[in-house]
């Protein structure tokens, strides 16, 4: 028996409508096919936020265990409304997409199993995680300001853990700076935020130092928002 033709992995950044407050998608294509719009058409794809970390942490990362991956889901959660699955593994100098699975629908079609050239795989999943050309200014201004925050270890200074650092694209665009205060064992944390307004007339590096300068002149639930307990 042939073995199976080797598919083309690429992966492209797909944007939100203007003004919509949902994530920036990486959307995987194979052979030119955009598998979440054919196979799962009102999800989204990955998220942009999921490939910050090691490769070892990026959603699509192929191993030699088979994992059930997510390749499209909804603007919910996958535990509720369902996702598009697939199981991914490397075999040797193949990665192989199989056993797919639409949680949301069981009748709906699924797309084939694909074979990849692991070396191209590799490669491109590197070539997205690396991309910053689709970034807005939001973007820029989140990037560097998360990084600023986390190489200082102010909040750990104040007892307090940084949570994550968004960009918006709701109209006026911001950046939002969560992070929690520890507490006694068995409290809850406490949670504050800084809204942080961009604009596109100055230079998002010049915004993401003047917003943590701003951070790190002081302890920072000072100036932030308190959420309630």
């Amino acid at each position: 028996m042939p073995e199976q033709p080797i598919s083309t992995l690429s992966l492209r950044h797909v944007l939100p409508p203007a003004g919509a407050d949902t994530w920036v998608e990486v959307r995987p294509f194979v052979d030119g096919r955009d598998l979440v719009e054919e196979f799962y058409p009102d999800g989204l794809g990955l998220f942009r936020q999921e490939w910050d970390g090691p490769a070892t942490e990026w959603p699509l990362t192929a191993t030699r265990d088979s994992a059930l991956v997510i390749v499209g889901q909804p603007d919910c959660y996958p535990g509720c409304c369902g996702a598009l699955f697939v199981d991914i593994r490397r075999a040797g100098d193949r990665v192989i997409w199989s056993s797919w699975e639409n949680t949301s629908d069981t009748r709906a079609a699924l797309p084939d199993d694909f074979r990849f050239d692991a070396a191209q795989y590799d490669a491109e999943l590197a070539r997205a995680a690396a991309d910053l050309t689709w970034e807005e200014p939001m973007d820029t201004v989140a990037r560097l300001l998360e990084k600023t925050l986390v190489d200082s270890g102010w909040f750990e200074r104040w007892g307090c853990v940084l949570e994550r650092v968004e960009s918006s694209r709701e109209e006026p665009c911001d950046v939002e700076v969560q992070f929690t205060e520890e507490r006694g064992l068995g409290e809850h944390p406490s949670l504050f935020s800084h809204q942080l307004p961009v604009t596109e007339t100055e230079p998002a590096e010049d915004q993401a130092r003047r917003f943590a300068a701003a951070i790190l002149a002081e302890d920072p639930r000072r100036t932030a928002q308190r959420w309630a307990d």
